[in-house]
């Protein structure tokens, strides 16, 4: 029988989302031979993401911002305003970028923008692109395997793991994980619109989901919009002209007449968080370490801080990025961080599917406190943008 294909390489990443991307450019950029492992690209993404300050200088540090400056739009003001129409209802609260000394918290800008720019630069790299599935892994006495569905096997020192929420490379390593469900789903669409954003994010917390209107370039917004399965279902199957009405009603037009720009598509909520974020050689990143549900922007910025907090962690480079130690110090880096952030939206979730008074008045509170305490504001709005999570 033929054998395999084979490569060697220091450090292969599984998966060339945004988050697998980065971590191959840090990992290329402190000396690394890296490759990439990924199927050939499906159809662009058509969502968009906001890009928090940290990510943002992340982004610059491998070399990508300036080329997708012109596709975004700044946030300068995030706005949190309780919809829920229920009896204990918590403040309006607003955060200035400026309190902070920032002239943006982040940007908002399109998934296929942020991916062409990223896989640009992954091209103008020293970095082996294979495309091809990997399908799992096996270990070697100094190292570890990835086999692709090609039958291709590629030889490395450590496995970045990429690949998603349902990551082969997470269950090749062993590595248990968490799973829950939510009774929601999140329609996403973008939508232009007659009145300006005023570079001002807005999410309406409802008793279903949080109904979040996020900035685009121009007079144009995204929207993520949380609520029952059956209500997301409904709306799917709406007119462009009956679902931006019931938009407008939603958020007591603020942005004025509205209409929807371009396709709509629904995603069912779950949540999912790795019992330990490396080990046999494989480190978790983005989705393959943590899902969490569409609120403050968390998600794919957890994902670049997990990229950045191993580029971290293997900056020397060590004699072996995939050794004990290097990966002990990973999962230790991202521990904490990932816990108290992953556990925070999950609660502030629950929050508002809540029906019970003191759970209704504790969120009241906290979003009182974040509203009048002008310390714990500042303190709330910078860790909510730091580059890196390091413990």
């Amino acid at each position: 029988m033929k054998r395999p294909r084979r490569a060697r390489t220091d450090v292969a990443v599984v998966g060339a989302g945004p988050v697998g991307l980065t971590a191959a450019l840090l990992l290329a950029d402190a000396g690394y031979a890296v490759a990439l492992i990924a199927p050939a690209r499906n159809p662009p993404d058509r969502r968009t993401s906001a890009v928090l300050a940290g990510s943002i200088a992340l982004l610059e540090r491998v070399g990508v911002w300036p080329g997708l400056a012109a596709a975004a739009a700044p946030l300068r003001t995030l706005r949190i305003v309780d919809g829920t129409g229920r009896l204990i209802r918590a403040p309006e609260v607003a955060f200035d970028s400026a309190e902070i000394g920032l002239d943006a918290f982040g940007y908002n800008l399109p998934n296929r923008a942020l991916v062409a720019g990223l896989d640009a630069a992954v091209r103008g790299r020293p970095i082996e692109r294979i495309d091809d599935s990997a399908v799992g892994v096996r270990a070697e006495d100094d190292g570890i395997v990835v086999v692709c569905a090609s039958r291709r096997a590629i030889a490395a020192r450590l496995v970045v793991a990429a690949d998603g929420r349902r990551s082969a490379m997470r269950a090749a390593a062993g590595i248990e994980a968490d799973h829950w469900h939510y009774d929601q789903a999140a329609l996403v669409c973008n939508l232009a619109h007659t009145l300006p954003h005023r570079d001002t994010s807005t999410e309406f917390h409802t008793g279903t989901g949080p109904f979040t209107l996020v900035p685009l370039p121009g007079d144009r917004s995204s929207l993520v919009w949380v609520d029952r399965p059956a209500g997301a279902a409904r709306r799917m199957d709406l007119s462009d002209a009956a679902l931006a009405a019931e938009i407008e009603a939603r958020s007591a037009a603020i942005l004025g007449a509205v209409a929807v720009d371009g396709p709509r598509q629904v995603f069912p909520l779950s949540g999912m968080r790795a019992r330990r974020f490396a080990a046999a050689r494989v480190a978790l990143v983005g989705e393959a370490a943590h899902v969490i549900p569409p609120i403050g922007a968390q998600g794919l910025n957890l994902g670049f801080r997990d990229a950045a907090a191993l580029a971290d962690t293997l900056a020397g480079p060590p004699a072996d990025p995939g050794g004990e130690s290097a990966l002990a110090a990973f999962d230790r880096a991202r521990r904490s961080d990932l816990f108290v952030r992953s556990t925070a939206v999950d609660a502030l979730n629950r929050t508002l599917l809540s029906d019970f008074l003191p759970v209704q008045a504790l969120r009241g509170f906290g979003l009182f406190l974040l509203d009048r305490v002008p310390a714990l504001r500042r303190q709330a709005m910078r860790q909510g943008l730091a580059a890196t999570g390091t413990g």
